[in-house]
């Protein structure tokens, strides 16, 4: 079984890549899987360092606070976009 999270876009760099954060946590990942124009403050479903999708912002607030919920991430540490 795999899991794949949703994460928020605070930085978009070149080749490519993204910083992406959830629970407080900023990761760099691929974007190579996803089609969509991506700008900070999108969210995206990442599995293993791999942007997989575009997510809707209230569809991955709702997933996140299930984790939360769950013990699995904070409530609400959530950090202002990288400019």
């Amino acid at each position: 079984m795999c899991l794949a999270i949703p994460a928020r876009i605070v930085a978009l760099s070149g080749a490519g890549m993204a910083r992406v954060e959830v629970g407080g946590i900023i990761k760099e990942v691929s974007l190579a899987l996803v089609d969509d124009d991506l700008a900070v403050g999108d969210y995206v479903i990442v599995h293993v360092g791999f942007a997989l999708s575009r997510l809707d912002q209230e569809e991955a607030e709702e997933t996140l606070q299930l984790f939360a919920d769950a013990g699995a991430l904070p409530r609400d540490d959530r950090p202002e976009p990288l400019q």
